[in-house]
C-alpha cells in the first residue's frame, strides 16, 4: 500500500503513517520499495530460528530470575489464569485470545524477574512471535495447548527453583519452535 492510501484509509496525514512505517521497518515487520510502497515482510526460516534464540535466551534468564526472586502472589496468580485461558484450534477468534494471553503470560513471567530490561526484551520478541503465531492460526499451529507447560514453568518459580524454572521454559520454547519450523516446512506460503 502507499503512504498516500494508508493515510486516506486511516483518516490521517502522511507524517503519521511514515513514522509507523519506519517503526515497522526497525521490527522487521515492513519494507519499503521507493516508487511502490509498503510490504508486509515475509517471515524467513533464518528469522524463525533467530526468534526462538533470542526468546529462549531472554525468556530463560527472566525464569530463572523470577524464582531465585521469589514471585509475587498476585501475579502468579494472574499467570495461572492466563495460562489456563481455553481456545478452539477451528475458532480463530479463540486463537487470537489465546495469542494475547500467551503474549500476557510470557511478558508476566519476565515482570516477575523485576527486571526491566528483560520485561522490555521479552515484549519486544514477543512482537515477533505474534506475527509468527497469527500467521500460523490458518495451519493449524494450536493443535497442542501448552496449559501444561505454564504451569510447570508457574511451579518451578513458586518453589523458588531457578535451574528448574529455566529448563521448563527452555523446553516449551523449543517444542514451539520445533512445531513451528515443522509447518513452515511443509506449508512454505503460510509464514
Amino acid at each position: 500500500m502507499s503512504e498516500k492510501a494508508l493515510a486516506h484509509r486511516y483518516k490521517g496525514s502522511r507524517t503519521p503513517v511514515r513514522e509507523a512505517a519506519v517503526r515497522l521497518q526497525q521490527e522487521r515487520l515492513l519494507r519499503v520499495v521507493p516508487n511502490r510502497g509498503y510490504f508486509v515482510s515475509p517471515i524467513t526460516l533464518r528469522e524463525l530460528n533467530e526468534v526462538y534464540e533470542y526468546r529462549s535466551a531472554v525468556e530463560c534468564a527472566a525464569a530463572d530470575l523470577a524464582a531465585r526472586k521469589g514471585a509475587d502472589p498476585e501475579l502468579l496468580e494472574q499467570l495461572t489464569v492466563l495460562a489456563r485461558t481455553p481456545y478452539q484450534g477451528y475458532d480463530r477468534k479463540g486463537c487470537m485470545a489465546f495469542i494475547q494471553a500467551d503474549t500476557a503470560f510470557h511478558v508476566g513471567i519476565a515482570r516477575l524477574s523485576r527486571n526491566q530490561m528483560l520485561e522490555r526484551a521479552v515484549s519486544e520478541a514477543r512482537c515477533q512471535m505474534e506475527r509468527i503465531m497469527y500467521a500460523a492460526i490458518d495451519i493449524n499451529y494450536y493443535g497442542e495447548f501448552p496449559l501444561r507447560e505454564h504451569m510447570q514453568i508457574l511451579d518451578a518459580i513458586r518453589n523458588h527453583d531457578p535451574q528448574l524454572a529455566r529448563e521448563c521454559m527452555f523446553q516449551h520454547i523449543i517444542q514451539s519452535k520445533d512445531k513451528v519450523l515443522r509447518l513452515a516446512s511443509s506449508n512454505p506460503r503460510q509464514l
